[in-house]
C-alpha cells in the first residue's frame, strides 16, 4: 500500500488532522508509554501533516531522552500523533492509526518496535 491522505481526530473532536501516510504496516512499540498507551504509530515527514484544528488544545509529554513531543488533547486526553526527528534529522510525524477516520486498525499486520531495549 501507497502513502495516501488520511484524517483523524481525538474522542471529543477539539483536535483534527490530515497526513499523507501509509498505513499497511503499522508499528506497534512496547516502550512504557506506548506498550501503555496501546498506539498503533504510521510515520510521516512532518510536511506531510497538517492540523486543522485545536492547536490550542494540545499539549505534550516528553519522557526519557524528551526528544519526542507526544502530543495529547486537553479535553479528551486522546494522543492522536507525536512530533520528533528521524535518525538522519528530517522532522516526523507519529500518526496514531487508532485516530483515523477512514482505517480499520484491527484488520492491519503491525510491526513490532522493542522501545524497551532502545
Amino acid at each position: 500500500m501507497s502513502a495516501e491522505m488520511h484524517r483523524g481526530s481525538c474522542h471529543c473532536g477539539a483536535v483534527a488532522f490530515e497526513a499523507t501516510l501509509d498505513v499497511s504496516k503499522p508499528v506497534a512499540c512496547n516502550c512504557s508509554r506506548c506498550q501503555r498507551l496501546g498506539a498503533l504509530l504510521a510515520f510521516a515527514p512532518r510536511a506531510d501533516f497538517r492540523l486543522l484544528r485545536g492547536e490550542d488544545m494540545l499539549t505534550e509529554y516528553r519522557f526519557n531522552t524528551g526528544k519526542i513531543a507526544h502530543t495529547f488533547c486537553r479535553t479528551c486526553g486522546i494522543q492522536c500523533f507525536s512530533f520528533g526527528d528521524a535518525p538522519d534529522g528530517t522532522p516526523m510525524v507519529a500518526v496514531n492509526v487508532n485516530c483515523l477516520e477512514d482505517v480499520d486498525p484491527r484488520l492491519l499486520a503491525f510491526v513490532v518496535h522493542d522501545g524497551r531495549a532502545a
